[in-house]
This record gives C-alpha cells, structure tokens and sequence, in this order.
C-alpha cells in the first residue's frame, strides 16, 4: 500500500481503517487529502476486506469542513473542479464495494458531513456536532451535501439545515436519522470496530450485492430497485457462501464464510 502524507490507514484481519491525519487542523479536507482518500479507496478495493471504517484524528473532529484558506481565492472554473472532485470521493464511498462506517469523533460540519453522508453506517460520539454552515460563507454544499441530507432527514427539515446553516447536536442528529447510534466519546472508534466485525462475519457476497441493491434502489425507483434485488437474490445461490451458510444453519453449525 501506498505511503500517505494526510491520511493514515490501518488494517487489522479484515477490517480497514482511514484515518484523516490532520488533527492540529481538525482533520479539514484539502485537495490534497481527498486525492489521498481516492487512491486509497482504489487500493483497498484490491484487497480482502470486508469492512472499512473512516474517522478523524485524535478526539476533537471527525471533519470539521474544507479548507476554506484553499477555497477563498478559487474562480468558478476553479470552485467548478473543486466540488467534482469532492462528488468524485463521495461517490467512491457510496460505491465502494464493501459497507462503510463513519466513526464520527467530534465536529461533523460541511464537507465533513457530506463525507460522513456518503458512509452507509454512521457511528458517533454522544459529543458530536453536526452541519452544512456554507450558507454563512456565502456559498453551498458542493461535495453533494443537497442531494444526500435530503435523502437522510426529508425534504423539509434538510431545506432548514441548508438554508440556515445551523449546527445540531448528536442527539438531534440520531433522531433526524443522520446517524446510526450514539456511544460515549472514548468509545466511538471501538463501537465502529465492533460493527465491522459482525458484517465482516456475514457472507461478502450477499453483503456487496445488498449495499448495490440499496443503492440501485434509491437512484433508479422502487420498480427497478426490485428487479435489482431479484437478481442479485439469485446470485447468491451461485457461491459456496450459500451453501455454507445454509447447511450451517440446518446443522446448527457456526460458519466461517470463505466469500466466494
């Protein structure tokens, strides 16, 4: 794997873990970072992972925006690539052929927040704050903050976070749906783990083809979505992953999955 500047990435059995390594400057996203995050997205989907988990540095910010130093001056051919390759990164964590957890340390705003949109699972720390502030900067979500927030939380109560720009606390966030559950501070990066330890454990395969489900799903309608879904049902019943897991059952058995 590639050695990285801004980033940091650790792999224990098959679980990732992508680490924005900037805490002095709350893990902000710069071109550089997000370049970083897309050659690594592309390496780890080479390897054998069944889970990968992105957090913050230390214990104050998961994201807490973009870097606004580097936005300031930018024209709009400039603001124009700027956003592509912040939906570029975005995209590839939605795609990303295995699920992606969002261990969420600290502050959650803008591009941060949008990143942590794109996850499938979020987990976060009782001590988070969340939100799209661009509005205050004279400017809008531009890594597709729009498009998912409103997906999460409904049309309306997203048009009130954009428009306004206010911040929530972690406990709104889990009533609005923006993430998944809330744990105690020091607890977060565990519970994440924790997570991508019991779908490591379920089949792979079933696992990749539910999450492009979903996703097929919510782009394209419900009528296609379930024409999706019924194909990727008959897949599985062409790996050994079915096989397995079905006499295991019968038997009463434990089954290691081998992901084919």
């Amino acid at each position: 794997m590639t050695n990285f500047d801004e980033i940091k990435l650790e792999k224990e059995a098959q679980i990732a873990v992508l680490s924005i390594d900037r805490e002095k400057k709350h893990n902000i996203l710069t071109s550089k970072v997000i370049a970083e995050l897309k050659k690594a997205l592309l390496e780890l989907e080479k390897t054998e992972i069944r889970a990968l988990i992105i957090t913050g540095a230390g214990d104050k910010s998961f994201i807490a925006g973009a870097d606004v130093a580097e936005m300031k001056d930018l024209s709009i051919g400039a603001a124009r690539e700027f956003s592509r390759e912040g939906h570029q990164l975005m995209q590839q964590i939605e795609e990303f052929p295995r699920p992606v957890i969002a261990a969420v340390n600290g502050y959650c705003l803008g591009g941060g927040n949008e990143l942590m949109m794109a996850c499938d699972l979020a987990i976060a720390s009782q001590e988070a704050v969340f939100g799209q502030p661009e509005t205050g900067l004279g400017i809008m979500p531009g890594y597709g903050g729009t498009q998912r927030l409103a997906q999460l939380v409904g049309v309306r109560k997203a048009k009130e976070l954009l428009f306004t720009g206010k911040k929530i606390d972690a406990e709104r966030a889990k009533e609005l749906g923006l993430v998944n559950e809330l744990v105690e501070h020091h607890q977060v990066k565990e519970r994440a783990r924790e997570v991508a330890r019991q779908i490591a454990a379920q089949a792979p395969v079933a696992v990749k083809l539910t999450k492009e489900a979903v996703n097929f799903g919510l782009e394209e309608g419900v009528e296609k979505g379930d024409s999706y879904e019924i194909n990727a049902f008959a897949l599985c019943f062409g790996t050994s992953d079915q096989e397995q897991g079905m006499e295991a059952f019968l038997n009463k058995e434990k089954v290691d999955f081998a992901g084919r």
